[in-house]
């Protein structure tokens, strides 16, 4: 994978969210300036990659309490350099959750939602705004999720439930998608 595709992914991206729409139109700008976006050093912004995952029967997303933020998120992180940004998703979401990669499964190459969000000044980065790809994977909620060290919890978390461990607008978007995805497969 190359920037490019990240590109055509982007160009590709419907959503019926009007910010969203924006982050997309912002970040195809930045990323078609900027090939080095994939790199944590480049400021203020570089691209991201996570994963929203759900359980098989699509009433439970998996959530990390992150140690660094003190805050309830879905696993993902810094590309490191990597332009296939869904191998990022996926490295991340195995390193932060400790389940073996051959056990998430990517449920399509689309991109299922796009985050600009700022990151506060942490050390010696400055404060910055990650540009975050979100992938929709699936991962058997039966599986024992060890976690790492960069959280302190990792747990399922019932749709109805999500908005009380992180009510951001990002998280409900992804959750009214979720909600939406449940609503076509019942149909």
């Amino acid at each position: 994978m190359h920037r490019v595709d990240l590109l055509n992914f982007l160009r590709e991206h419907r959503t019926r969210f009007m910010e969203e729409a924006g982050y997309v139109q912002r970040a195809l700008g930045y990323i078609e300036e900027h090939e080095d976006c994939f790199f944590r050093e480049l400021w203020p912004m570089h691209v991201t990659g996570s994963a929203w995952v759900i359980s098989p029967d699509r009433n439970h997303v998996l959530m990390m309490h992150h140690k660094k933020h003190d805050q309830w998120f879905q696993p993902g992180g810094h590309a490191d350099g990597d332009a296939d940004i869904v191998r990022v998703a996926l490295r991340e979401t195995s390193e932060e959750t400790g389940i073996d990669l051959s056990q998430i499964n990517l449920l399509n190459l689309n991109v299922f939602d796009v985050d600009i969000h700022a990151i506060p000044a942490i050390g010696n980065e400055p404060r910055h705004d990650h540009i975050d790809i979100r992938f929709l994977v699936e991962i058997d909620d039966s599986l024992p999720v060890p976690g790492n060290d960069e959280s302190h919890q990792v747990m399922w978390v019932s749709l109805h439930d999500v908005t009380r461990y992180n009510n951001n607008r990002s998280t409900y978007r992804m959750l009214e998608k979720t909600r939406q995805l449940r609503n076509m497969i019942a149909a």
